[in-house]
């Protein structure tokens, strides 16, 4: 089967996790496939992806190789995978729009985006890249709370004729007015957000049906994320 093409906008800590994931995984079995819900999903595997389109706006990443800029600052998530092949797959300038919040700004540059003086691009620079490096999917894996770069993104991926995976909170797929423009030009969606394999939201959720379950009347909930470290 031939490898499917994704493009990444955003190249975070979610961002890392994947890309360390489909090497990570490579050469393992379905037993040895710890931290996956699906081992096979319509014969594809794990690293059954390759990554041919990246995009960022943080200066130590843009234009670097992908496989070096998901290690760069302000990342910090945990290095799994560092012995990651060299694909070419450069990262490119991305569109800043809301994807800067201000009140970051004040934090020292390793906690925070220090904004690359490449110019930024246009929508059709943007599908230009997309549709030249022959993506199949994009991925959404801006900053929560990106609506307008989220909407912007989305607009690419329509316009290059690509599938969009919406993975933070900003509603797209969920929006009737994004989902019929994606259905009217025959392109899937998926979204809005994802879960961690163990996080706050997941956890939130199942304690939620837990109490409906014992009889409480649920009127309405709410979770804060105040970060914390799991070990296994």
């Amino acid at each position: 089967m031939n490898k499917i093409k994704i493009a990444i906008a955003g190249i975070g800590n979610c961002a890392s996790s994947l890309i360390q994931g489909i090497e990570y995984y490579k050469g393992k079995e379905p037993e040895e496939a710890i931290g996956l819900m699906h081992w096979d999903i319509g014969g594809y595997k794990p690293y059954d992806m390759e990554v041919v389109a990246a995009f960022d706006i943080d200066r130590r990443k843009v234009g670097k190789e992908v496989h070096e800029a998901i290690f760069a600052e302000p990342n910090c998530t945990t290095v799994f995978c560092s012995d990651l092949p060299k694909t070419g797959v450069k990262v490119s300038m991305g569109k800043v729009l809301d994807g800067l919040s201000e009140h970051m700004k004040n934090y020292e540059d390793k906690y925070t985006f220090v904004l690359s003086d490449e110019p930024e691009p246009e929508k059709a620079d943007i599908v230009k890249i997309l549709k030249e490096s022959g993506t199949e999917i994009l991925l959404n894996y801006l900053p929560v709370g990106s609506e307008e770069a989220t909407g912007f993104y989305a607009e690419c991926a329509v316009d290059a004729g690509v599938g969009f995976i919406n993975c933070i909170p900003v509603f797209i797929a969920s929006n009737p007015l994004w989902a019929e423009k994606f259905q009217r030009n025959n392109i899937p969606i998926i979204g809005d957000d994802i879960k961690a394999q163990l996080g706050a939201t997941i956890t939130h959720r199942t304690l939620s049906d837990l109490f409906k379950k014992r009889g409480v009347k649920v009127e309405r909930t709410y979770q804060i994320n105040t970060g914390a470290i799991l070990t296994s």
